[in-house]
């Protein structure tokens, strides 16, 4: 499966995004992709997960940095899962990257998106 993300721009600090990620194929069967995430990754700084959704509990998780303002979900008919990103501060300036795996963890993601940039000024 190719994932391939949009939505990515340039936004002033309180501002919303989504982002969009399509699925090349139908990714809502839980094998081998039980999870659905994006990451994302600051100049200088580490790859680190924003959002997890776990595709057969319907289950979410979020680090404590964007809880309350992203939300991770997806339009199985469309094979295609969103970031709804709001109140953004300039600290979430990022490449983001959608992803598809066995679990939220950078070693067992089997498949990325090529990545869109977020910048908040």
């Amino acid at each position: 499966v190719q994932l391939v993300e949009s939505g990515g721009g340039s936004v002033q600090a309180g501002g919303s995004l989504r982002l969009s990620c399509v699925a090349s194929r139908y990714i809502t069967l839980p094998y081998p992709y039980f999870y659905l995430g994006w990451f994302r990754q600051a100049p200088g700084q580490e790859i680190e997960r924003v959002a997890c959704l776990h595709l057969e509990r319907d289950a979410t998780d979020y680090p404590d940095s964007v809880r309350s303002r992203f939300t991770i979900s997806r339009d199985a008919a469309k094979n295609t899962f969103y970031l709804q990103m709001n109140n953004l501060d300039p600290e979430d300036t990022a490449v983001y990257y959608c992803a598809a795996g066995r679990a939220c963890r950078i070693p067992e993601i089997d498949t990325w998106g090529q990545g869109t940039q977020v910048t908040v000024s």
